[in-house]
């Protein structure tokens, strides 16, 4: 990547299986802008909007992940949020996992009810909080939507979706789950954690976006064919917006059809994200608890530590890569976000464990605790 007129070695992209720049998709993406330009369909999906791209595209996704019926949505952020708000009403009561990512809280502010929230990952709290939920809708009458993720885009943990199915045996409640970061990089075929962890059948209702594996814009809700219907009908921030343009839903049709049929892209992923991981531990990195692609690392630093230590690895290093401070994470420690994607090499998964650790040394010795940072340094 070009930043400032210096090429960077990037690991911030989007972009899992490396389709942003492959020509198929390329060509998709041209020819859909040249056959209907950028404003069709013009409208809603209710209304004016429809069309049989956007039917296609939906069937396609739901044979993909295991379920009868999908629905399109225009953003992944705002999508999460609407099928909340659809789903819910105030004598319903939501049980959460502590960190659900930020689209899901939202959700859950609009939500006028009871809402409680379980430990990370913890699903013995789960279950606690389960007999809390089943309590109060004996009394109010209403039910129980569960929400975690498949994958956790800050550490890589997967959700524990068998254990939370389990539950169903215990109570009743509807099972929701954000797999943004497992659709296409996790399971068998890449049809998403739920598939990785043969749990398809218990996911009551399934939502990914398109903007990681797929590197596009949008979103897609997946159920039984009731309440996909319901979903089309209810969902406020699809009912008043414009549909999803045409050339994106037509260049969509192409990265799922590469998506599906091409492994090598997924294995190449992994074996990326496998090399990397297997790397930073051996010398001594601290990546958490991920068993995904999500290749998170753990520093001991202060906020103006990490802003001059990724500041070093972009100038005199040439790795572009994101970092994470307070309030996502204690005080006092810096993550170092890294997103393996297809298109990165071995090559640069050696250069880039080369220079983390001559920045973490750095580090150590109090380097970056200066409160300027020259890159001629």
């Amino acid at each position: 990547m070009q930043f400032r007129g210096k090429e960077h070695l990037v690991w911030s992209l989007n972009n899992y299986l490396g389709l942003a720049n492959h020509p198929e998709v390329r060509k998709a993406d041209e020819q859909g802008a040249a056959e209907f330009g950028m404003a069709y369909p013009m409208g809603a999906r209710m209304m004016s909007g429809n069309s049989k791209y956007h039917e296609q595209l939906e069937q396609d996704l739901a044979a993909f992940v295991g379920k009868d019926d999908a629905f399109l949505l225009n953003f992944g952020y705002q999508g999460m949020v609407s099928i909340i708000d659809a789903l819910l009403d105030r004598n319903d009561v939501v049980v959460y996992d502590g960190e659900s990512h930020a689209c899901i809280l939202d959700g859950l502010r609009l939500h006028m009810g009871k809402r409680f929230v379980y430990k990370h990952n913890n699903v013995e709290d789960a279950r606690k909080q389960l007999q809390r939920a089943t309590k109060l809708v004996e009394q109010t009458g209403g039910g129980i939507l569960l929400i975690t993720e498949g994958v956790f885009g800050m550490s890589g943990a997967q959700g524990k979706l068998k254990e939370l199915i389990e539950l169903k045996k215990e109570f009743n409640f509807r099972l929701l789950i954000d797999d943004a970061h497992g659709f296409g990089t996790m399971g068998p075929t890449g049809a998403g954690t739920h598939e990785a962890q043969d749990s398809i059948e218990g996911v009551d209702v399934y939502f990914a976006t398109f903007a990681k594996s797929m590197a596009g814009i949008g979103a897609f809700v997946a159920s039984t064919k009731q309440l996909t219907d319901y979903f089309r009908y209810n969902m406020r921030s699809q009912t008043f917006a414009k549909a999803l343009p045409m050339p994106m839903v037509i260049g969509l049709m192409k990265r799922l059809e590469l998506l599906k049929n091409n492994p090598e892209l997924r294995e190449k992923l992994w074996t990326i994200a496998t090399t990397l991981q297997n790397g930073l531990r051996e010398r001594g990195f601290d990546i958490g608890v991920t068993n995904t692609v999500v290749t998170p690392v753990f520093l001991k630093g202060e906020l103006l530590e990490a802003t001059a230590l990724t500041h070093d690895l972009r100038e005199n290093y040439g790795i572009f890569c994101s970092i994470v401070v307070y309030p996502v994470i204690p005080k006092g420690m810096i993550e170092l976000r890294l997103i393996p994607t297809a298109v990165h090499t071995l090559e640069d998964v050696q250069r880039t464990l080369d220079a983390f650790s001559e920045v973490s040394e750095k580090l150590k010795r109090g380097y970056y605790q200066q409160n300027k940072f020259s890159s001629a340094e």
